[in-house]
C-alpha cells in the first residue's frame, strides 16, 4: 500500500520568527516538502530539514510566482507522492490567507489536511506598533477588512455604509495600493475625516515603518513618504494610543542594523542579543568552522590522556570538538579525572561545566596573553599540557608555557576557512554603507571578511559604517586590514562586546551624532 502523504497549513505569523507557534515548527522540522510565501522569515524556512524540498510560491502585487490553480495542484501532487507537505503562509491561513481554498482543493481530490493557525498582523502588527485594536475608552470591536479584493468580483463584498458608520476600528491588509479609495469610501458613508490613521510597513520587524496621518490626508502622507506595501492599515481612535503605548521603537538599539561575522553555527547567541535589543541582526558569516578530517592525533592524545596534568581551552569550539572526538573513542568525563582545566573566557569555562566538569583557571583578561599570567606558578615544570586548539592560532601562549619547561601537545584539531556563501543582498548593503556597525569576534573573521568584501570597498566601510571588535587582538587584526575600530569590547565576551555597542549608540544619541 502506497504512503499517505499529508498537508499542513501552517500560519508562519506577522514576520518575527519569535511569534511563529511551536506546533508549526515541529511540523516543518519533519517535513519533506515546503511550499511558502513571499513574506516567510528565512529563520523560519532555517527549521525546515537541509534535504527538504523548498517551493517558492510567493505573491506580490502584479507578480506571482505561480498562480493560485498552480499552487493548488503543486500540494496535491506531493501529497499524492506520500509526502509530508507543509504549506507555509504568512500570517493566518484562514485571514485572507486563502487557505480555506486550498483545504477545499486537498481534500476533493481526496487528501488529508491539517490547519495550524498562524498570529494574524491583522492583531500583531498594530500591537508592535503600540496601537491596540480594542481599547476600553475608544471601541471594543474590530472588523479585519480585505483592502485587495478579488479582481473579478462583480459587486464589492464590503459594506462600506456599515463600515463608516462605525466607530470601531477597521483593519485593512494587503490596503495600500487602494488608500486613496479606501480613505474616499470611509468619509462617503459618513466616517469623521480627522478620524485617525496608521499605516504599519513590516510590523514586527526591525525594518517596521510607522506613518500617522488622518482619514483626510493619509493618502497625500503616503505619497510624500513614498510608502510602499506590504502594510497593515489600522483606523480608528485606538491610533491615539501609539502616542503612549509604542514601545519597540523604545528599544535601546531600534533601527541600527548590525552585521554578525561568526560562523553560522555561532552566531545566533548574538543575533538574539541584538534582536532583543531592537536592533537587526544580519549575518553574514565570513567563516565556516571545520573539524580537520585526520584527527589521528587527538584519538592518540585521548588514548594517553592520563598522563597529562593540564587540559587548555581557548575557543568554545574546541570544546565542543574535543568532548565529541571524546565520546568516539569511548571515552567519558570519568577519564578526564585528576586533570585540571583552563578555559580561555566565561563562555568557554560555561561550555564545560555544562558537561559536569569542574574549570580550574579562567584568566581576567580573555586572550592568550591572560591566560599566560592566569597560569603563572600554577603549571610546574615537567606538566603535560594538552592543548586542541585551530590551525593558525597565534602560538604565544604554547611558546611561553614551554618556556616555563611544561611538556605541550598542541593538536591542531580544526580550522576556520572563508566562507563563500554569502548572500548578494547583504554583499550589497555593506558595501553600500547601509549598515551602521559591524562585529568582529576572532582575527580569523576579520581577514576572511576583507577578502569577501574587497579591500577596495574598507574604505567606504570606514566612512559610514562603525566597526566592533570582541578584543584588541582582534581589533589589531582589523587595523592591519585597513579597518578603522571604533568599539573594543572590554570584557572580551559577546556580552562584552552588546554592552560596548549600547555605550557607542548612548554616546551617539548624546553628541547628536548621526551614522559615521
Amino acid at each position: 500500500m502506497a504512503k499517505q502523504g499529508m498537508v499542513y497549513l501552517v500560519g508562519a505569523g506577522p514576520g518575527d520568527p519569535g511569534l511563529f507557534t511551536l506546533k508549526g515548527k515541529k511540523l516543518l522540522e519533519a517535513a519533506e516538502v515546503v511550499i511558502y510565501d513571499r513574506l516567510v522569515s528565512s529563520k523560519i524556512l532555517a527549521y525546515a530539514p537541509e534535504n527538504a524540498e523548498l517551493i517558492y510560491v510567493g505573491k506580490e502585487s502584479s507578480n506571482h510566482a505561480l498562480p493560485q490553480e498552480e499552487i493548488n495542484k503543486l500540494l496535491v501532487s506531493k501529497a499524492r507522492e506520500g509526502k509530508r507537505v507543509v504549506r507555509l503562509k504568512g500570517g493566518d491561513p484562514f485571514v485572507f490567507g486563502r487557505g480555506g481554498e486550498e483545504a477545499q482543493f486537498v481534500r476533493e481530490h481526496g487528501c488529508d489536511f491539517e490547519i495550524v493557525p498562524g498570529i494574524t498582523s491583522a492583531i500583531a502588527v498594530p500591537a508592535y506598533a503600540g496601537i491596540p485594536v480594542t481599547h476600553r475608552d475608544d471601541t471594543s470591536s474590530v472588523t479585519i477588512v480585505t483592502g485587495h479584493e478579488k479582481e473579478d468580483k462583480a459587486e464589492s463584498s464590503i459594506n462600506w455604509k456599515e463600515l463608516g458608520e462605525s466607530k470601531n476600528t477597521v483593519i485593512f491588509l494587503m490596503g495600500v495600493e487602494n488608500l486613496a479609495y479606501i480613505c474616499e469610501q470611509l468619509m462617503k458613508y459618513g466616517r469623521d475625516p480627522a478620524t485617525p490613521v496608521a499605516l504599519i510597513r513590516w510590523g514586527t520587524l526591525p525594518a517596521q515603518q510607522v506613518l500617522i496621518g488622518e482619514l483626510s490626508n493619509i493618502a497625500a502622507k503616503k505619497q510624500q513618504a513614498h510608502f510602499k506595501p506590504p502594510a497593515v492599515i489600522v483606523v480608528g481612535e485606538v491610533v491615539r494610543q501609539r502616542q503612549m503605548l509604542q514601545w519597540v521603537e523604545n528599544k535601546p538599539l531600534w533601527g541600527k542594523r548590525i552585521v554578525i561575522t561568526r560562523a553560522r553555527a555561532q552566531a545566533s547567541i548574538l543575533a538574539d542579543k541584538i534582536s532583543d535589543l531592537g536592533g537587526e541582526a544580519i549575518e553574514f558569516p565570513s567563516i565556516q568552522i571545520r573539524p580537520l578530517e585526520n584527527l589521528s592525533p587527538l584519538y592518540k592524545a585521548l588514548k594517553d590522556i592520563r598522563h597529562y596534568n593540564w587540559l587548555l581551552f581557548t575557543s568554545v569550539n574546541a570544546v565542543d570538538l574535543f568532548f565529541n572526538a571524546l565520546r568516539d573513542q569511548d571515552l567519558d568525563i570519568r577519564d578526564l579525572g585528576g586533570i585540571k582545566i583552563a578555559a580561555i573566557g566565561t563562555v568557554t569555562r560555561d561550555k564545560i561545566t555544562d558537561r559536569g566538569l569542574k574549570v580550574d583557571v579562567v584568566p581576567e583578561e580573555f586572550v592568550a596573553e591572560g591566560m599566560i599570567k592566569a597560569l603563572t606558578g600554577k603549571i610546574n615544570s615537567g606538566d603535560w599540557v594538552l592543548l586542541p586548539r585551530a590551525q593558525g592560532a597565534r602560538s604565544i601562549l604554547p611558546d611561553a608555557l614551554k618556556k616555563a619547561g611544561a611538556h605541550v601537545n598542541e593538536v591542531i584539531i580544526y580550522e576556520a576557512v572563508p566562507n563563500h556563501e554569502v548572500r548578494s543582498d547583504i554583499l550589497e548593503a555593506i558595501k553600500g554603507g547601509e549598515v551602521d556597525y559591524i562585529t568582529f569576534t576572532s582575527s580569523s573573521t576579520v581577514s576572511n571578511f576583507v577578502n569577501i568584501i574587497g579591500w577596495q570597498n574598507v574604505e567606504i566601510i570606514n566612512r559610514r559604517s562603525k566597526v566592533a571588535c570582541i578584543g584588541p587582538v582582534t581589533a589589531k587584526t582589523a587595523n592591519e586590514h585597513g579597518l578603522k575600530t571604533d568599539i573594543i569590547a572590554d570584557p572580551y565576551t559577546i556580552d562584552g562586546l552588546v554592552e560596548a555597542i549600547l555605550e557607542a549608540v548612548k554616546a551617539s544619541q548624546r553628541t547628536g551624532e548621526g551614522q559615521k
